[in-house]
């Protein structure tokens, strides 16, 4: 996570963690990534991450990229952040399918779009 105050460097951190989604999940079924302890715990890391990205930048991110359930967004991270203990795999499968992709596309068209001087 990076400890640049930049708006961009929020966006930045979903982007690189989001694309772990893509990279690392491609393919597995529920029940495999379910089964998979690794998996889930890196999971559990990365959505961790985009989630803090999230709420450090929550003062702009409604202006940077507006619509996005900021709250849906937030809430699988304060889980995991407070229920450490009790990571629940359903719940992680179903942010890391629904929710990152659309904040990582997202947030790379907030990225390409130019800044306002």
């Amino acid at each position: 996570m990076s400890c640049d105050r930049r708006p961009e460097a929020g966006l930045e951190d979903i982007l690189q963690n989001a694309a772990w989604r893509t990279e690392d999940w491609a393919g597995p079924t529920f029940e495999a990534f379910e089964a998979d302890r690794g998996r889930r715990r890196a999971a559990e890391r990365c959505l961790e991450r985009v989630c803090e990205a999230v709420v450090r930048r929550s003062d702009r991110a409604e202006a940077l990229m507006p619509g996005h359930p900021w709250r849906r967004i937030r809430d699988p991270g304060n889980r995991l952040r407070h229920a450490y203990d009790q990571p629940d795999a359903a719940i992680l499968w179903e942010a890391a399918g629904r929710d990152v992709p659309a904040l990582a596309a997202g947030a790379g068209r907030a990225l390409r779009r130019p800044r306002e001087g």
